[in-house]
């Protein structure tokens, strides 16, 4: 089991009566059909404040929450992929065995035409510092996120 704990304060995304966490189940947070952010845990919150700036100019992303990354919600990602035809990945990790490299493999075996892009810390050494200042350093904030998704919309 691997448990990651957020240092930020991040904003509360479901009403505590009404919603049920399930392992292996991602949920749709918006609707959009240019392009799919899935994001976990405290990124999600930048995935939706990127998906605002992407409206912002005329781009409709589906923001996807994944809350466990294994299981995979495989029926999601790949609807996902379908429908959107690309896909951003956003996580407070590696990308190196994260949420990326599973949606990467999953739409790859399964033979989907989707591109994907990796939000991520890319393969180098962290550090500590101010939790903000951290993710727009490693590119982990919504401005990047937003930005790697107008790349790949090309």
């Amino acid at each position: 089991m691997y448990l990651r704990f957020g240092r930020l304060a991040i904003p509360v995304f479901h009403s505590e009566t009404d919603y049920k966490f399930e392992i292996g189940k991602g949920e749709v947070l918006r609707e959009g059909s240019d392009v799919a952010l899935i994001s976990t845990g405290l990124m999600t919150a930048e995935a939706l404040e990127a998906a605002d700036a992407l409206a912002a100019g005329g781009i409709q992303a589906r923001v996807i929450n994944l809350c466990s990354i294994k299981p995979l919600d495989k029926a999601l990602v790949l609807k996902a992929a379908r429908e959107c035809g690309k896909i951003v990945t956003c996580e407070e990790h590696s990308v190196i065995g994260g949420l990326g490299e599973a949606v990467c493999a999953l739409v790859a075996e399964a033979g989907v035409a989707c591109r994907v892009k990796r939000v991520g810390v890319n393969d180098v050494f962290g550090h500590s510092g101010p939790a903000k200042e951290l993710l727009a350093q490693f590119g982990l904030d919504a401005e990047n996120i937003a930005r790697e998704a107008r790349e790949i919309l090309g």
